[in-house]
C-alpha cells in the first residue's frame, strides 16, 4: 500500500482550539486537521505532518490572513525559541482555551458525572514570573528557513550560542538576549557569559562530538531576592574554571550561591552528579506563604513561586483539614504542599521516588519546626500497601500529584482499596488526570474542579480535582 501523500494544504480557515497548543480546521472530504502555531480565525498554508485517513496534522508554512484574536509578541525571539508559544493571544483569551482545554478533556476521555468547573485562576504575573530557568551553550547556533534560503548554497560555519535549545534539534540553540521569563540578573548573567567566553574564545559544547567546555547554566531567583546558579562544564579545567566563576561573581551582582558541575556524559542529566558549591551557603530559600523552603541545584520546586502559593490554597481548601486527620501527600517532591496544608493535619506522611528530593523534604520540615510530618523514598505504587497503612494508619485524605503521565494504574487500584474520605488531585495533565478520573469513578464522585494557570503564554495547565467518597 502507498503512503498518503503529504502535499501542502492552501488556504486552510482555522475553525476552534483543540488542546495542548494545537488548533482544528475541517477540510472539505470532512476531515480534521490539527494545526499548530495558528489561531481560530487564522487562514493559512499548512504543510502536512500526519496524514491518517480520518484526521491529519501540519504546521502553518506561511500566515495568508491574521486572525482578529492575533496581537504582536512581546519578545523579539518568538516563533524560533520554542517557549511562550501563545505570545500572540491576549492573555485573557488564553485563560478562556485552557479552561475550554479542561473542559473538553475532562468530558471527552472521563466520561463521568463531573460538577461546573470553576474560573480558571489566571497569573497576576504574565512575565518574569518563573523562578528557574536552564540555558545552554552550543557551538552550532540555530538558523532560520529564511536565513538559509538567502544563503542559497553558501556552507554555514559553525558558530558559538547560549541560549535555548531549538524545538526538535537536540544540537542547534537559539540564541537568547532578552528573556521575559525571569526576573534579573537572568539577561546579564547571559550578557557577561557570552562577553566573557567570546573575549577568551572558550569552547561551546558540540552535541553531535562530545566536545568543547561550556555545556550549561542553571539559574534560580527566588521571591527572597536570592540568587542561584550553577555552572556546567565538560571537563574541569581548574585555572579556566575558577577564572570564569571570579568574573560571574564580579560582574553579576546579588549572587547568593554559586555552583559548578563536571559533566562529561552524553546527556545534561544532573541527578547522579556531584554538585559543587563554590560561593555561598549552597542553596537559596523560597517563601510560600508562612512556610520557608530550601531549593538546592538538584531541588525540584514549583517553578512558579507566585502561582504556587495560589495552586497550594486550592488544595489546602479542597482538603479541609480540621486538624485530626491523617494527610498522605503522594508524589511529595520536597514536601512542599504537605507541609503547606501541615498546620490543618495531626500528622502528615509524604512520599517520593527520588532520595535526594526525600532528604529536601525533612531539611523543610525542620526548617519549619514540624515535628508531625515524615517522608519516605521509593515508587508511590510500591509502598502504598496494606502492611504500610497499618503501620502509620490510614490516610483521611490523600494529596496526589502525579508527573504528566498521570498515576500508576497500580496506584489507582490502590487507591480505590484504602478508601479514604477525601482526595485531592492535583494534575499538570488534564487528559491522564481524566483518564484516572474514569477509575477512580468506581468509588468516588468528583465534587469540584478548580483550573490554575501557572505558565501564562504556554498552551500548559494545571486542574485540582476534589474526590469524595461515594456513599454505599
Amino acid at each position: 500500500m502507498s503512503r498518503k501523500k503529504k502535499l501542502p494544504l492552501y488556504n486552510i480557515k482555522i475553525d476552534a482550539y483543540a488542546a495542548e497548543g494545537k488548533s482544528i480546521a475541517h477540510l472539505e472530504d470532512g476531515k480534521v486537521l490539527f494545526v499548530t502555531n495558528a489561531v481560530p480565525g487564522d487562514v493559512v498554508n499548512v504543510r502536512l505532518t500526519k496524514n491518517k485517513k480520518s484526521w491529519a496534522e501540519g504546521q502553518v508554512m506561511e500566515l495568508l490572513s491574521p486572525s482578529p484574536q492575533r496581537i504582536e509578541p512581546f519578545c523579539q525571539h518568538f516563533g524560533t525559541c520554542g517557549g511562550c508559544k501563545w505570545q500572540m493571544l491576549p492573555y485573557p483569551r488564553q485563560l478562556a482555551y485552557k479552561q475550554q482545554q479542561v473542559a473538553d478533556q475532562l468530558q471527552r476521555i472521563g466520561h463521568i458525572e463531573l460538577p461546573a468547573i470553576q474560573p480558571i485562576l489566571g497569573s497576576a504575573h504574565e512575565r518574569y514570573y518563573r523562578n528557574k530557568l536552564e540555558f545552554t551553550f552550543s557551538n552550532h547556533r540555530y538558523r532560520t528557513t529564511a536565513e538559509i534560503k538567502a544563503a542559497g548554497d553558501t556552507v554555514f560555519a559553525p558558530e558559538p550560542a547560549l541560549g535555548f535549545h531549538a524545538p526538535g534539534l537536540f544540537d542547534k540553540v537559539v540564541p537568547v538576549y532578552t528573556c521575559y521569563l525571569q526576573n534579573e540578573p537572568t539577561n546579564l548573567l547571559l550578557k557577561v557569559l557570552r562577553e566573557y567566553a567570546e573575549a577568551r574564545q572558550l569552547s561551546y559544547y558540540d552535541y553531535r562530538s562530545q566536545q568543547g567546555w561550556l555545556r550549561n547554566v542553571v539559574i534560580r531567583v527566588a521571591t527572597t531576592g536570592e540568587v542561584l546558579i550553577n555552572l556546567v562544564l565538560q571537563y574541569e579545567d581548574e585555572p579556566q574554571r575558577k577564572a570564569i566563576l571570579e568574573h560571574m561573581l564580579a560582574h553579576i551582582p546579588g549572587i547568593t550561591t554559586l555552583h559548578y558541575t563536571i559533566n562529561p556524559k552524553v546527556n545534561d542529566s544532573l541527578h547522579d552528579l556531584d554538585v559543587h558549591c563554590y560561593h555561598g551557603k549552597g542553596y537559596i530559600e523560597e517563601t510560600l506563604g508562612n512556610y520557608r523552603f530550601k531549593i538546592s541545584p538538584k531541588s525540584f520546586f514549583q517553578t512558579n513561586s507566585y502561582q504556587a502559593k495560589a495552586l497550594y490554597d486550592v488544595t489546602k481548601e479542597f482538603a479541609g483539614l480540621t486538624g485530626s486527620e491523617t494527610l498522605y501527600d503522594l508524589y511529595c517532591g520536597t514536601g512542599s504542599i504537605g507541609i503547606y496544608c501541615s498546620a490543618g493535619a495531626k500528622k502528615v506522611i509524604g512520599i517520593e521516588v527520588v532520595e535526594d528530593a526525600i532528604k529536601d523534604a525533612y531539611e523543610n520540615a525542620a526548617l519549619n519546626g514540624l515535628d508531625h510530618c515524615t517522608f519516605y523514598a521509593g515508587d508511590v505504587a510500591d509502598i502504598c500497601t496494606d502492611d504500610f497503612f497499618a503501620r502509620h494508619g490510614r490516610p483521611d485524605v490523600i494529596i496526589t500529584d502525579p508527573p504528566r503521565a498521570g498515576m500508576h494504574e497500580k496506584l489507582v487500584q490502590q487507591l480505590l482499596k484504602m478508601r479514604a474520605p477525601k482526595v485531592v488531585y492535583v494534575s499538570c495533565n488534564p487528559a491522564t488526570q481524566a483518564r484516572d478520573l474514569q477509575l477512580l469513578a468506581e468509588a468516588y464522585k468528583v465534587t469540584r474542579l478548580q483550573p490554575v494557570d501557572m505558565f501564562p503564554h504556554t498552551h500548559h495547565i494545571e486542574n485540582v480535582a476534589l474526590l469524595e467518597l461515594k456513599e454505599i
